[in-house]
């Protein structure tokens, strides 16, 4: 399927969404489902370097705090503006903010894009447990510093007052955020399937298959891996960005949350990790599980939701949902050549 194809397939599932949750026409679905199109941005950003290159990063929360915390300086900038510049700038700033949602979130991303580009150039000469224990060093480093930081908060946290109107008439703010994480889940998607099927995809593969015998066969590994670093952090920090306005008030121990950095490593791992799909199954499943049980039983009950459905899907189905389906695919194929053989034979 070409990739114009695919994006308008995926607009329409898109709208088809939307147009779903408006008929539901209760305000919590529009609550919830942003949270579960959010891990779907989440878990599809953490796929690009965890599951097409193999390392696995457990600094999600930092690279979706980053976009939070973008946000909420932006937010604070004019306060900012009114007491240290002169009064013509004073008055072109309130001409440009508020900024809106969109704007934000490509703020957002540039800004995680850069860190996860910096932090890939520092630790991407490390492999394996090693990289991974660097990226959780990072979250904490970076939780550190936000924690310290008076102008978004620091440790008391911001309040982030959601604008009176929307770009859209008639539409609540809720609903407004809803879209705008739909649309991001749509971009996300169709660029983790064009990087799937591209030459950037090819070396991310072979980086995951063996990456010595890749540099021995020319691939640019350190380059791949810098790109798919950037890549990832970006998309997780443009999942962040819209953040504030939706909770309203953020601390750090809501934007470093350990919920992110579980979910975005476990919805692939259930999923599968070596198709853009499997990222999308995984948090839709396990996201829609989660919202279900926080409003019947217990908040603090998805967690362990996540642990058990991921140690279950680790013993059965190592591959994740995506691997299974294929393995029993294959064998049906592969029955009826087998039955075909055995009465040639006979």
């Amino acid at each position: 399927m070409r990739n114009s194809l695919f994006v308008l397939l995926a607009v329409l599932a898109a709208a088809a969404v939307y147009a779903a949750a408006r008929i539901v026409d209760n305000p919590y679905v529009f609550f919830a489902g942003y949270v579960v199109l959010q891990f779907v941005v989440l878990a599809t950003a953490w796929n690009i370097l965890g599951g097409y290159c193999g390392y696995v990063n457990f600094g999600s929360a930092a690279f979706f705090a980053l976009g939070a915390y973008t946000t909420v300086a932006m937010v604070k900038f004019p306060a900012l503006a009114a007491k240290y510049l002169p009064e013509p700038l004073i008055a072109v700033t309130n001409l440009i903010f508020p900024l809106p949602i969109p704007v934000l979130i490509l703020f957002g991303g540039v800004i995680a894009g850069l860190v996860g580009l910096g932090t890939g150039y520092l630790t991407l000469r490390l492999r394996g447990v090693y990289f991974s224990i660097a990226t959780l060093a990072l979250a904490v480093v970076l939780q550190t510093l936000v924690v310290n930081w008076d102008y978004v908060g620091g440790s008391r946290g911001a309040y982030v007052v959601r604008p009176a109107t929307t770009p859209f008439f008639g539409i609540d703010y809720m609903e407004y955020l809803f879209l705008m994480m739909l649309a991001l889940s749509v971009a996300t998607l169709a660029a983790a399937r064009s990087i799937e099927r591209s030459r950037l995809g090819f070396g991310f593969a072979a980086i995951r298959d063996d990456e010595l015998a890749a540099e021995s066969c020319g691939v640019p590994t350190l380059r791949l891996k810098l790109v798919a670093t950037a890549l990832s952090g970006a998309f997780m920090g443009m999942a962040g960005a819209p953040f504030p306005y939706y909770i309203g008030f953020l601390e750090p121990s809501s934007a470093f949350g350990l919920a992110y950095a579980v979910n975005s490593i476990a919805m692939p791992m259930i999923g599968g990790t070596t198709s853009w799909i499997g990222p999308l199954i995984g948090a839709v499943l396990l996201g829609t599980l989660q919202q279900l049980a926080t409003v019947t039983i217990w908040s603090e009950l998805s967690l362990l939701i996540v642990g058990l459905l991921l140690i279950g899907f680790v013993i059965v189905a190592p591959n994740g949902i995506v691997g299974l389906l294929e393995t029993l695919l294959g064998r049906k194929r592969t029955e009826p050549a087998r039955a075909a053989d055995a009465e040639g034979k006979a």
